[in-house]
């Protein structure tokens, strides 16, 4: 027995047999995590739209329509809180991305010895605990801190620097904090990349008087520039979501100075009286902001699909 499809073609029936079998073993495979994934990730998102559209706590939430959102751009906090974030995503995620392309072209050089260690040694701040580390950076850049020491008996500084009290010094131990634990993770994927590219290109481009910088600038960011985009968008997302180095570091000050949007979402919901409705509606915020960057980056990139 044969089957048409409608475009002239017949299946034996047989072969549709095997061809829903094969798709039903498929499904059996995959239903389960699907399940978990609708459940677990995407249930929450649309139970927390529903809410950013509701005040008060779990038990008592009452619906107030759009006024959650109204009052985003009158809340003097959430706007610091703003403020705060988009100068760390400024500063911090091109610093990390220039500073793992350079490690990583530094990496790939054949000349290089001990490569694995540096390798190492670079990536492994990237499986550090978030909290851990964040203590550390604390104590390192405390006033009476191995860092003032250290730089106060190279007479580089006469006196402490307020690492953690001073709000432009707090941001900056911020940034140096996260930079430290995530430019070996971006730096992986631009040295996979890069011992994917074929070494011929860099020796044509060397008999044709090409230098360093130049193979640089004109072979290898062109060639790693997938790369480049999709680690800037999820290190732009990260740094939207920041929140372990503000809560450990600084705990958001001095005075709000270095509170993330994160933190303010987690303030609203266990710090302040809880308000489970506005800390939704401040959450759906973070979720605009990463699409709004996603797609500047994507423009800017000259990608057709962004």
């Amino acid at each position: 027995m044969t089957t048409n499809t409608g475009t002239g073609i017949t299946i034996p029936a047989t072969r549709r047999r095997t061809r829903a079998k094969q798709a039903a073993i498929g499904w059996a495979f995959v239903i389960v995590a699907v399940a978990m994934i609708g459940l677990f990730y995407f249930y929450p998102m649309a139970q927390a739209l529903i809410m950013s559209f509701q005040s008060g706590t779990g038990t008592n939430l009452q619906f107030v329509g759009a006024d959650n959102y109204a009052r985003l751009l009158k809340d003097p906090t959430f706007l610091t809180a703003v403020k705060n974030t988009v100068i760390y995503l400024v500063i911090q995620v091109p610093v990390m991305i220039v500073l793992a392309l350079f490690i990583s072209v530094l990496l790939n050089d054949s000349k290089l010895k001990f490569k694995g260690f540096f390798r190492t040694a670079i990536f492994l701040p990237c499986v550090t605990s978030l909290v851990a580390y964040s203590v550390i950076f604390k104590y390192l850049f405390g006033t009476d801190g191995l860092v003032n020491l250290m730089l106060m008996n190279l007479s580089i500084i006469a006196e402490p620097i307020p690492w953690i009290t001073h709000p432009f010094w707090a941001k900056m131990t911020i940034i140096l904090a996260i930079t430290w634990r995530w430019t070996g993770y971006n730096m992986i994927f631009y040295l996979s990349a890069l011992q994917n590219v074929d070494n011929s290109i860099y020796e044509a481009a060397r008999i044709d008087g090409a230098n360093a910088v130049q193979q640089f600038f004109k072979i290898t960011i062109p060639m790693l520039k997938p790369i480049i985009l999709f680690t800037s968008i999820t290190s732009t997302i990260g740094t939207l979501q920041l929140f372990d180095e503000v809560m450990n570091i600084t705990r958001g000050g001095p005075g709000n100075a270095t509170m993330s949007i994160s933190q303010y979402i987690y303030n609203l919901s266990f710090k302040y009286t809880p308000d489970f409705g506005y800390a939704a509606t401040v959450s759906y915020a973070i979720v605009l902001m990463i699409i709004v960057f996603s797609i500047i980056q994507f423009k800017a990139a000259g990608d057709r699909n962004g």
